[in-house]
């Protein structure tokens, strides 16, 4: 027994407890569509009354939008609107907006939710047909154009979809998720291609 719990010990003191981004390096390109894992970012969820957006935005470095399916995006940070009171930070510059709100007196709550979520880039000529495999949502360009976010479903997944240009979208899922996200874009881009 002694010995048993030596080979697990030396196996825990050997095992790399280093943290790999979910499905790092994955990518699929097919004609007329890439996607691909984004890098890591930083993320929070922010709710907040009305009263304390100012102070929030002025803290955030982007101004936090106030309309439904919008966004704004300032030095890497991108601020979505997911409803009235609620909105998802997104830093891709490596600087820390939980931080930044930690600072604010206004009433708002701020959860850092980086290790939760994954991001995916669908793009190309292809990337809304891509995306509509599996998302029932209107993605014309004059129905959701460049900049337009919504909380939505991808198959069976929950996600967060941003359009970052006319054939490029951004989708933000849970960690847990990305892997039937992924594969389930991955098949709709070969299918597009066809």
């Amino acid at each position: 027994m002694a010995k048993a719990a030596a080979k697990i010990k030396a196996a825990a003191a050997s095992a790399s407890v280093e943290r790999r981004p979910a499905l790092a390096g994955r990518t699929l390109s097919a004609p007329g569509v890439k996607v691909e894992m984004l890098p890591p970012a930083e993320r929070i969820s922010l709710r907040a009354p009305q009263a304390s957006l100012a102070a929030l935005s002025k803290a955030l470095g982007v101004t936090l939008p106030a309309k439904p399916k919008t966004s704004a995006t300032k030095d890497g940070r991108t601020a979505l609107w997911l409803g009235p009171d609620e909105w998802l930070i997104i830093d891709e510059a490596g600087n820390d907006p939980l931080a930044d709100c930690a600072k604010v007196t206004a009433l708002h709550s701020a959860v850092g939710i980086s290790h939760r979520n994954v991001g995916i880039s669908v793009a190309g000529p292809a990337a809304a047909v891509t995306v509509n495999s599996g998302c029932p949502q209107d993605l014309s360009v004059e129905a959701f154009p460049v900049g337009a976010a919504s909380r939505t479903i991808l198959g069976k997944s929950e996600i967060v979809l941003l359009r970052t240009a006319a054939g490029s979208f951004r989708v933000e899922c849970w960690r847990s998720f990305s892997d039937y996200v992924f594969t389930l874009l991955s098949e709709a881009a070969s299918d597009a291609a066809n």
